[in-house]
C-alpha cells in the first residue's frame, strides 16, 4: 500500500505511499464520495499508525489525499486499495481527511481518534526548567530540529526502499516507552516522543529498514545521531550514538549495524533514543511492526 505525496492513480509501482505527479484517467465517475473510503481501526489511537483502504477504481482518478495533513499514498493490489496514515499524538478528538481530483477539492471526512493510553506523571509542584540556553544554543537548536522536520517532509518524495517488516535496531529490553509525560495543572508539559532501548556504550544499533541516510551529525540534544529516509514518509532516527557506522547518501540494508550506542547529548546514561515519524507526525515506533510486507506497485 502507498504512503507518500500525492496520491497518484492508476499505474505506478510503489508500496505505501504514492509518488507525486503522476496521473491517470479515471475509469468510472469522476471522484470518489466519502463512502468509498474506509480506516482501520475505526478509531485509531493518538500516535499511532493506521491504513486508509478503499476499492482500486476510487484511485483511478488523479486524486490526491492528505490525513492531518500528510499526503497519502495508495498501493493497488487486487480490487483494494491501501495507504498508511499517521495520528498526532494531541489528536484525542479527531482528524481530518481530505481529497481532491483533477486540483479541484472534492470533499473531506472526520475521522474519530482516540486518547493513547500512555503513562502520565502528575507534577506536585511547578516544573522547573533551570536556565534557558543561550543565544547560540537556542540557534543551533532550531536549526538542527529544521533539518530533522524537513527530511520527514521530503521522505513523501523518496519512492518506497522497503519490501520486508521493519524490526527493532536493538535486540534488548525497552527502558522507556513512547508517549510518556508530564502535566501540570491538567496541562502535558512534556512527553517522551521515542522509545529508549537498553545497552552498554558501543553496543549495536541496527538499521529498521532499507533506506537512504539523510543525517549523520553531532546534534545539541540529540548527540550523535542517524536519521534514515525509507521512502513514501516513513522517517527513523537513532539518537545518543557514540559512534556512527555510515554517512549521509548511504544506502543501508534491513538489520545493517549502522552505529553504537552511547551517551552523547543531554542523557543521564548510555541506551538509544529511537524515533519513528510519518512525515512530519511523530508515531510511536511500535506501529512499524505492524506494517506488511508489500511488493505490489503503488497507484
Amino acid at each position: 500500500m502507498n504512503v507518500s505525496a500525492p496520491l497518484h492513480a492508476a499505474a505506478l509501482a510503489l508500496g505505501l505511499l504514492l509518488p507525486v505527479g503522476h496521473t491517470h484517467r479515471a475509469q468510472t465517475r469522476a471522484c470518489p464520495l466519502a463512502s468509498d473510503f474506509a480506516w482501520q481501526p475505526a478509531s485509531p489511537k493518538a500516535g499511532s499508525l493506521f491504513r486508509v483502504t478503499t476499492a482500486a477504481r476510487t484511485v483511478a482518478a488523479t486524486v490526491v489525499a492528505t490525513v492531518a495533513g500528510e499526503p497519502l499514498h495508495f498501493r493497488v493490489s487486487g480490487n483494494s486499495a491501501v495507504a498508511i496514515a499517521a495520528v498526532p499524538i494531541d489528536s484525542t478528538t479527531g482528524i481530518t481527511m481530505t481529497w481532491s481530483c483533477s486540483g479541484e477539492a472534492s470533499g473531506n471526512v472526520r475521522i474519530p481518534t482516540l486518547a493513547g493510553s500512555y503513562k502520565l506523571e502528575r507534577l506536585r509542584v511547578a516544573p522547573r526548567f533551570g536556565a534557558p540556553p543561550d543565544a547560540a544554543t537556542a540557534e543551533r537548536m532550531r536549526v538542527e530540529a529544521e533539518r530533522a522536520a524537513a527530511v520527514s517532509r521530503d521522505a513523501h518524495n523518496t519512492p518506497r526502499l522497503w519490501s520486508s517488516p521493519f524490526l527493532s535496531p536493538r535486540p534488548s529490553r525497552i527502558t522507556s516507552p513512547f508517549g510518556g509525560g508530564r502535566t501540570f495543572n491538567g496541562a502535558v508539559t512534556s512527553r517522551h516522543m521515542g522509545t529508549d532501548y537498553a545497552g552498554a556504550v558501543g553496543a549495536p544499533v541496527r538499521a529498521a529498514n532499507r533506506g537512504v541516510v539523510r543525517i549523520v551529525d553531532a546534534f545539541t540534544l540529540g548527540g550523535n545521531v542517524v536519521y534514515v529516509d525509507h521512502g513514501e514518509g516513513l522517517v527513523t532516527a537513532y539518537l545518543h550514538l557514540s559512534k556512527q557506522l555510515v554517512t549521509v547518501g548511504d544506502t543501508v540494508a534491513r538489520g545493517d549495524t549502522i552505529g553504537r550506542v552511547g551517551a552523547t547529548g543531554r542523557v543521564t546514561g548510555p541506551h538509544l533514543h529511537f524515533i519513528a515519524r510519518f512525515g512530519t507526525i511523530t508515531v510511536d515506533p511500535a506501529g512499524l511492526n505492524t506494517l506488511a510486507r508489500s511488493a505490489q506497485r503503488p497507484r
